[in-house]
């Protein structure tokens, strides 16, 4: 018997699911409000739903990369200058967003059940208020300190908006999940959002339309620097502190509008039938743990610590956010430095961003149809390195230009890609991805220290060479996980194809039994 038999015999497996009714529901799935918005233009006197689910946690993402990258804009336009601060000092106030950010993970989980109880409407927006408040008082700063504790208090608020999403998706009774098994950050919430509706094989895509978002933000975020940098002197405020009050401003609008649109608990979602629920479910069943309830053990907890793929996703992670952070927030001061005035080089930032959102939808497309993903990420990465390279080599301003845009395009491809979709069971989960975030933002930290004013000259030579050697752990680590993984899918298959039918982990209920279940399958 072979061993895809064997696996058919105890559990369905994901091609089962793979039919015309499967297709029909997941276009419903991805294009409801397209739909809805058609049939509205057709017949206005139809109803149109206000709430919404990925979209509105898209732009909630959208505006948390903005408001934490827009300083990046702002040093050009006179914040160092006018606040006195130093070179050291400024790269100080981006690194104490991400100290914070890690810090709040741990008291983070121990309040949780706490807040378990609140509306999911009421808390999202309201938390997004107070960060887009947050971020209106950057620009009311009128010294260093000031500037330090905004940012701490930035990054504490980006932080708390996320885990509130985290905790709206913990207790959701449509996925059936009782623990506090949702990874940390808005980004990979709205990842756990697509694992409630989609297999493995089928979120990639939508994945980077998501990130994609994100590098058009960047690009959007260059454009309004541009443009609000002209308000200089308006209301004797300066042109920086205008870019921060009235982005602020548009996070708390969006806020406000997001009482009416944040949905409430996914099981009430309307535009589902019940036996469209319980498909779902059964797919997600098929491909993964998503629809087991599984009570916390300290076990699963050490199955995290101890597994060196986890290990091995954290320090990719780790290399890609160091490159990430640096090139989103120095990108407009390093084309400055190429030897543009400061308008223009607000925005040069948009073409690299929209390089890098184009780039990300053709590789993850290029991935899902291949069904691999590590090759991709290492070239993502050698994309991004020759980049630097003409960077570094190179004299000539548009050459070097170029060479912004193919680092921009490497980097957010690759960072599109990276996000493991390859560790089951809950708690091992949470923790897995815990360790991710927190040991990628830690690259971050190192990444924003690195570009630092004594290390500017040749045009930041010295970082981007740093960036290079953070690259290549990067492919290190990908090509790692590659073969490790390859290794084991083959391994298993040999023990289904040999008879081993005892080396099928089971539980009571005949469903996964985490990643070391003979039957899952690591996504390359």
């Amino acid at each position: 018997m072979s061993s895809s038999e064997k696996r058919s015999n105890s559990l369905p497996i994901v091609d089962d699911f793979d039919t015309s009714e499967d297709r029909k529901l997941l276009r419903k799935v991805d294009l409801r409000y397209v739909l809805k918005l058609k049939e509205y233009i057709a017949n206005p006197q139809s109803s149109l739903p206000l709430q919404s689910l990925l979209p509105i946690f898209t732009l909630l993402y959208l505006l948390s990369f903005l408001d934490r990258t827009n300083i990046g804009n702002a040093k050009l336009d006179g914040l160092v200058t006018d606040l006195k601060i130093s070179g050291p000092s400024y790269n100080t106030s981006l690194a104490l967003f991400f100290v914070s950010y890690v810090i709040f993970e741990v008291p983070a989980n121990y309040v949780q059940i706490i807040l378990k109880r609140f509306n999911p409407q009421f808390w999202l927006p309201s938390l997004t208020l107070v960060w887009g408040i947050v971020s209106i008082c950057q620009g009311l700063v009128t010294n260093q300190a000031g500037l330090f504790g905004i940012r701490i208090l930035l990054g504490a608020t980006v932080y708390l908006t996320a885990r509130r999403l985290r905790t709206f998706l913990a207790v959701t009774p449509f996925i059936r999940i009782d623990l506090p098994s949702i990874i940390a950050g808005l980004f990979p919430g709205v990842i756990f959002v697509f694992s409630m509706y989609y297999c493995r094989r089928e979120r990639s895509w939508r994945v980077a339309i998501f990130f994609g978002g994100a590098a058009l933000a960047g690009a959007f975020g260059g454009i309004l620097a541009y443009s609000i940098g002209k308000m200089d002197g308006i209301g004797g405020r300066r042109g920086w502190q205008w870019i921060f009050i009235l982005e602020g401003v548009l996070t708390v609008a969006i806020s406000l509008g997001a009482y009416f649109v944040v949905p409430t608990w996914p099981h009430k979602a309307k535009f589902l039938t019940e036996s469209e629920r319980e498909r779902l479910l059964a797919r997600l069943q098929a491909d993964s743990d998503a629809g087991k309830q599984e009570q916390f053990k300290w076990f699963f907890v050490r199955q995290a610590f101890t597994d060196h793929l986890v290990w091995a996703y954290a320090l990719l992670f780790h290399g890609f956010a160091f490159v990430l952070y640096s090139l989103s927030l120095f990108l407009p001061t390093i084309i400055a430095g190429l030897g543009f005035a400061t308008w223009k080089a607000q925005l040069m930032t948009v073409p690299p961003n929209t390089l890098a959102a184009l780039s990300i939808w053709t590789t993850v497309w290029l991935s899902a149809n291949s069904k691999i993903r590590a090759p991709f990420i290492i070239s993502s990465a050698v994309v991004a390195i020759i980049g630097y390279i003409i960077l570094i080599a190179t004299k000539t301003p548009g050459t070097q230009y170029f060479g912004v845009h193919l680092a921009a395009a490497g980097i957010y491809t690759g960072n599109a890609l990276l996000l493991s979709e390859n560790v089951s069971g809950q708690t091992k989960r949470a923790v897995a991805v815990a360790m991710q975030i927190t040991i990628g933002d830690v690259g971050a930290i190192a990444g924003v220290l690195i570009y630092r004013p004594n290390f500017a000259s040749h045009h930041y030579r010295k970082p981007h060479i740093i960036a290079i050697g953070y690259l290549l752990f990067a492919i290190t680590a990908a090509s790692y996980l590659w073969v490790q993984m390859h290794r084991e899918n083959k391994r298993r298959n040999r023990w289904l194809d040999e008879g081993n039918e005892e080396a099928v982990v089971l539980d009571a209920e005949d469903k996964f039994a985490g990643d070391r279940d003979v039957r899952y399958r690591y996504q390359l």
